[in-house]
């Protein structure tokens, strides 16, 4: 073999040697665990609006578009606790859209605290109906002795503004209030929130300021409800307990805090079933539990929505065209718990009524 020859040879051995020491070090570099800076997550939906934060999204339909009725989150500077108080929210902004994925309007301040009488502060999550050819707008806000109460206030568009009753429902407590119009025309209101919401202080309707939060074995608190007087500014009975319950008829312990019911009621029906749903707040978690009628006792049967980005989850799920969607929120804008974003999926339903669960990030 000449000398030319020779080189060629070596130089094909030297290529064939780098190239399998760079193969071996792709493959090394496939079989490196990606951590959790490396790996981004993707969202499956976008915010609605980037311009403020919003949360605990209510949606409903009213003249064939979507209207919904968030929080509005601020950065107060207030110090984060497990009671909450670093959501001092302030007023209300109602968003709608002619359907999702459409174009979103923020229809400005429809309701502020200082216009609430009665208000002393923390205006958290609110629900919204339709009746009398009225709209009303439940809210929860603490008293000016900082116990929570649900008030109502009215107005003639449902994207207000809002003007507020002079007094809270009387017979109301804690937060979160989810009003409901069944088939017959009738309304309830399911509401309450352990924890920083203070439902965990009230007992056969009566409210104990040294009452702990429960621990262990302790049976759950229970969410809470009552069926609306005709006037939709009161209670039409005494406020009542809803049973949430395990498929062999058990109750639910605090210590079962993947189950059992924290905040953020909701109420649907489908296919004449009610689908009470619910978040697990400290496991982060928009579970159901279904049942036969408005009051229950609801069976749990599984997760709607995983944890999302930040502490808290607050949902909403609303019809529209044939289809189902789920409002929630996430911490997309600004990664920090108290300044989330509303978003929007669709929401499926398996052929025996199961609703199939969603990831909020693919």
């Amino acid at each position: 073999m000449d000398k030319f020859s020779l080189k060629i040879l070596s130089t094909l051995i030297v290529t064939a040697t780098l190239l399998g020491c760079n193969d071996d070090k792709k493959v090394e570099e496939d079989t490196k665990p990606v951590t959790q800076e490396e790996k981004k997550k993707e969202p499956l939906s976008q915010p609605l609006v980037s311009a403020i934060y919003t949360a605990d999204p209510s949606a409903h339909v009213f003249n064939g578009r979507i209207y919904i009725y968030p929080s509005h989150d601020t950065a107060t500077g207030t110090p984060e606790d497990d009671l909450g108080s670093h959501f001092n929210m302030m007023d209300y902004h109602i968003l709608s859209m002619d359907a999702p994925g459409g174009q979103v309007t923020d229809h400005g301040v429809a309701l502020h605290i200082k216009d609430i009488p009665w208000a002393g502060r923390q205006l958290w999550a609110p629900d919204a109906a339709f009746a009398n050819n009225t709209y009303y707008l439940y809210f929860p806000v603490k008293n000016k002795q900082d116990v929570f109460q649900i008030g109502v206030a009215t107005s003639s568009r449902p994207e207000g503004p809002f003007t507020p009753e002079k007094t809270p429902i009387a017979g109301s407590y804690s937060i979160d209030p989810c009003v409901f119009k069944d088939d017959d025309g009738r309304f309830y209101m399911y509401f309450g929130g352990i924890w920083g919401g203070q439902l965990q202080r009230w007992t056969n309707n009566k409210y104990d300021s040294s009452a702990k939060n429960l621990e262990g074995d302790q049976t759950a608190v229970l969410p809470r409800m009552a069926r609306l007087s005709t006037d939709m500014k009161s209670f039409a009975e005494p406020v009542k307990e809803i049973k949430i319950i395990d498929k062999d008829g058990k109750l639910f312990r605090e210590k079962d805090n993947d189950k059992r019911f924290f905040e953020a009621a909701w109420m649907h029906k489908y296919k004449g079933k009610y689908y009470f749903s619910y978040s697990t707040g400290d496991t982060h978690y928009i579970n159901y539990a279904t049942g036969d009628n408005a009051y229950g006792p609801f069976t749990y049967q599984g997760v709607i929505l995983n944890p999302v980005d930040g502490w808290t989850n607050h949902h909403s799920i609303v019809e529209m065209d044939g289809k189902w969607w789920l409002f929630y929120h996430d911490v997309q804008l600004s990664g920090k718990t108290h300044l989330r974003n509303v978003k929007v999926t669709e929401l499926k339903y398996n052929e025996d009524g199961s609703i199939q669960t969603i990831n909020a990030y693919k």
